[in-house]
């Protein structure tokens, strides 16, 4: 049996979201066996898309978290967690770093003992304990925190890993594990549920690529949202932005948003407030787009831009669709 379970997020049509590859990869990386995946059985079903791609990773065995309550609900999906890692002999969980699974893993410490780390953007074994590698203090400090408990859940953010195949691709066994969730877990229903419109651009959590408006766009993202579409990537704000209701408060990246770290983050009339830079200054590459040349985003910033962004960003549109003809 593999010691690390990993808790496979997916969509609503059965696909995996873009992270759990990554945490697959990781997996394989720290374990001697092979990987054990946590399928939460929400009404989608692993298609074979999704089964050929984790075994190319190297999953060997998908369960399937079945129960008589709704195992949406981060209360009862914590107790099959658990009633899983019990029966696989798993001491490590892995999981993505979102708002859903954060409170997933406060019940699961409550339940367990289990020693938790968030937001982690590293891990690897020394001394024979689990040292997870995390920035902390708006992203002004880089630690590193061993998990000494017999359990560990360590939600890692997404874009930390590189993905890559198993050097022998595996052939999922897909099998079920039913619980029974308690009377206090099943208190909680979901009764409705509302979609969100499609935009055809990535999460904003898992993007590599980040383009984010401030106040200096006037509440027009326009420009931002073509460039984001050039480039195949998301589209983010500050907290300015999205409480003065120029776009919604999913798109807010700060202390009190969403926490990214993108491969190239682009924030274009981003002052850089100290609350901002929390939620992104993990970015693998930074540019800013100001007219202020004293604004503090370009104390962080790999690239700086002095200049209006409703010049500068139509122009740099233009010249990458060139490039990409």
């Amino acid at each position: 049996m593999s010691d690390i379970l990993v808790l496979l997020d997916h969509t609503s049509t059965g696909a995996l979201r873009t992270p759990v590859r990554e945490l697959v990869t990781l997996a394989r990386d720290l374990t001697d066996g092979g990987v054990h995946g946590a399928w939460p059985a929400d009404g989608a079903e692993p298609d074979e898309a999704a089964l050929a791609e984790l075994g190319a990773l190297g999953v060997t065995h998908v369960h399937r978290l079945t129960s008589d309550a709704d195992v949406r609900v981060p209360a009862v999906l914590a107790e099959g967690v658990a009633s899983l890692l019990d029966a696989t002999g798993a001491t490590t969980l892995l999981a993505v770093s979102s708002f859903e699974n954060k409170e997933l893993a406060a019940y699961l410490a409550v339940a367990t003992g289990a020693g938790v780390v968030t937001d982690a953007d590293a891990l690897e074994r020394a001394d024979g304990a689990l040292v997870a590698g995390k920035t902390v203090f708006a992203g002004t400090w880089t630690t590193r925190t061993a998990l000494r408990t017999p359990l560990a859940v360590v939600l890692v953010k997404a874009n930390s890993v590189v993905v890559s195949p198993a050097p022998v691709a595996a052939a999922p066994q897909v099998g079920e594990h039913a619980f029974t969730a308690s009377t206090a877990a099943s208190r909680v229903r979901v009764v409705e549920r509302t979609e969100r419109p499609a935009t055809g651009r990535p999460d904003l959590g898992s993007a590599h690529i980040v383009v984010t408006g401030g106040r200096g766009t006037d509440g027009d993202f326009s420009a931002l949202e073509e460039l984001a579409d050039v480039l195949g990537g998301a589209v983010g704000a500050t907290r300015v932005a999205t409480d003065e209701g120029w776009i919604g408060h999913d798109a807010q990246i700060g202390q009190t948003g969403v926490t990214i770290s993108p491969r190239l983050y682009i924030g274009a009339g981003v002052s850089g407030a100290v609350h901002h830079r929390g939620g992104m200054q993990a970015s693998g590459t930074i540019v800013a787009i100001n007219s202020d040349p004293d604004a503090p985003i370009f104390e962080i910033a790999d690239f700086g831009v002095v200049g209006d962004l409703t010049t500068v960003v139509p122009q740099l549109t233009a010249e990458l669709r060139r490039l990409k003809g």
